[in-house]
């Protein structure tokens, strides 16, 4: 039997994974951000395949410890573009991990949103995702968020929550509102 001081952890900053089909995933994680910031902890916010006109940027970048990292001003669905827009999604998106990486390992909570669905369509490499996550300082917090997350994700969280959708108004027509789903 292991005694209490066995069991205890050394890392610190835990890995946290929302995914699914299901709305709430950014939301949980940028509610973790303001909260975080809201104890005064240096935060940064990196978001993969989407575009910078979300309401909840435009409320985090106002506040003082919070370091949300630039991201194209409008983005199209990788099903939706050609191969030479991909390349370039690609070289986009995996500058954008390797700025949040750099940056947060000088920060207390990093959030990746949208990082699984980045991975999963080859914009960013797992393998930088997992180098990163091995090697981050112990008490990173770190929040991934996305559709589809990669088994070697799932092994390495801490916290794993799926948002599974059972209804959503897009399934009636409805598109996406502005300060409802972005």
């Amino acid at each position: 039997a292991k005694t209490k001081g066995e069991m205890t952890m050394k890392r610190t900053g835990l890995l946290h994974l929302y995914y699914g089909d299901g709305k709430g995933k950014t939301t949980c994680s940028m509610g973790l951000a303001v909260r975080a910031a809201g104890h005064g902890r240096k935060v940064v916010v990196a978001q993969f395949l989407k575009s910078d006109n979300s309401g909840e940027r435009a409320v985090l970048e106002q506040l003082p410890t919070v370091n949300c990292i630039p991201v194209p001003g409008t983005m199209k669905f990788t099903f939706l573009m050609n191969e030479q827009e991909k390349a370039d999604t690609r070289t986009q998106m995996t500058a954008i991990f390797s700025r949040a990486a750099e940056l947060g390992r000088e920060s207390d909570l990093l959030v990746l949103d949208e990082l699984c669905s980045a991975i999963s369509t080859g914009m960013v490499p797992l393998e930088e995702v997992l180098a990163f996550l091995d090697s981050r300082p112990e008490s990173l917090e770190v929040v991934i968020t996305g559709r589809d997350p990669a088994p070697e994700l799932q092994e390495r969280a801490d916290y794993i929550t799926e948002m599974r959708k059972i209804k959503h108004p897009f399934d009636k027509g409805v598109n996406a509102r502005e300060g409802i789903e972005w």
